[in-house]
């Protein structure tokens, strides 16, 4: 299905009449067709590093939740496709990116992760130039021996970036200036309603995991989760059964709980509509809220390394209110270890294993009727990055023959 501004739409009760009715069915939301995705897709470094150069760097992604950020002075650092950023809350309330890199050397001025800065300054560790919250250039140890230079024009190199439904958007190139309304346009309102700027941060770490796709892939579909997630997931979710809509090129999925069949023959009055359905929010390229369920989620962010084969997932659990009971911190810690194992121990596990066995399979891919998602992901992919692999080849030959004039110059 497409989008809809319909409200009721987009109620819960709404969501789990529509999953309901496709389980009593027999059925799944689904494609026109099968689709056949070419292994190029997975394999090729060309293509990677191209789709990654405009996917990546150059739209904006959710690099961080506002809650991350909560005080005027709090700062995430992290690198992201080669790019090193640094997020801070200005005094005036406003979170900005920067480029985490020194104007003197191109020292980081903070390391990776989260912190605060009482003073609003950072000091570059390798020079001591200090740089505020606006990332201006205020003081340079030893100034007058360094020679005269414009304090203005030296500032740490700001990214284009927005806060948006308890998320800091950054674009990764300075000058990719974007429209972070126009770029979420009816999905935003999906967004918001999860309200997440009001959610407590309970957990944060990394997991690493297969290639950019193979690991993405399993985020967008339930097919799998009776085979990979017997005992997580799977346990409670209705594997190959999934309402699906599409805002643009991002998405939303609504699996079924097993206690779904419950409510056949039961008055819609007397359904608690939200136990029985689980909902999944995925901006694209690589942002997903998952499991918001008894007052706990699941965020993910996942990010390409220089390795094609390798990715770092920055995995977020939110808790709806902090936890202050034994029972409280035992039920945050119960849903925090299950998103671990179904993400490291089961999907990344068996990706890892597709990863490794990529190059043997010589007709690539297929994505069912009954995986709309993959089919919608891989097509705006290539969409937005409108890889020519014969403009490839070209540049590939000539710089065969620039190497070999270079060796035919040395000998």
């Amino acid at each position: 299905m497409t989008s809809t501004d319909d409200a009721a739409h987009d109620s819960m009760l709404a969501l789990t009449r529509r999953v309901l009715r496709l389980h009593e069915a027999g059925s799944t939301d689904m494609a026109a067709a099968p689709m056949r995705q070419s292994l190029d897709a997975y394999v090729n470094p060309e293509r990677w590093a191209h789709e990654v150069d405009k996917i990546f760097r150059e739209l904006p992604l959710a690099l961080a939740l506002s809650v991350e950020l909560p005080n005027v002075g709090d700062y995430r650092a992290l690198h992201v496709a080669g790019v090193p950023v640094l997020m801070v809350r200005g005094g005036d309330g406003q979170a900005r990116a920067y480029v985490n890199a020194c104007r003197h050397r191109g020292a980081p001025v903070v390391e990776d992760g989260r912190g605060h800065q009482d003073k609003g300054r950072f000091l570059c560790p390798y020079h001591a130039w200090a740089y505020d919250d606006r990332g201006a250039l205020v003081a340079m140890f030893g100034e007058r021996t360094v020679g005269e230079l414009e304090r203005q024009d030296l500032g740490l190199l700001e990214l284009p970036s927005a806060e948006r439904s308890g998320f800091i958007w950054v674009a990764l190139k300075p000058g990719c200036d974007f429209d972070i309304d126009a770029w979420l346009r009816d999905f935003r309102p999906r967004l918001d309603s999860l309200r997440l700027a009001d959610w407590h941060l309970y957990c944060q770490r990394e997991v690493e995991g297969p290639g950019w796709k193979v690991a993405w892939d399993g985020y967008l579909e339930g097919y799998h989760q009776q085979m990979v997630h017997p005992q997580t997931v799977g346990k409670n979710t209705i594997a190959n059964l999934m309402a699906w809509d599409a805002y643009g090129p991002h998405q939303r999925i609504v699996f079924g709980r097993k206690s779904l069949p419950q409510l056949s023959g039961k008055p819609e009055s007397a359904w608690d509509a939200q136990v029985h359905i689980r909902l999944i929010h995925s901006a694209f390229p690589n942002l997903s809220i998952s499991g918001i369920v008894g007052g706990h989620c699941l965020v993910s962010q996942l990010y390409p390394l220089p390795d094609m084969a390798h990715t770092l997932t920055v995995q977020t659990v939110l808790v709806e209110a902090l936890p202050r009971t034994a029972t409280e911190r035992d039920a945050a810690e119960v849903f925090s270890q299950m998103a671990l194992q179904a993400v490291r121990d089961e999907d990344y596990a068996i990706g890892r294993r597709i990863q490794a066995g990529l190059g043997a399979a010589k007709e690539g891919f297929i994505f069912g009727r009954n995986e709309p998602s993959l089919q919608h992901y891989h097509q705006w992919v290539e969409r937005i990055a409108q890889w020519e692999p014969q403009a490839a080849d070209e540049k590939q030959a000539a710089r065969n023959r620039s190497r070999q004039r270079g060796h035919g110059h040395a000998a």
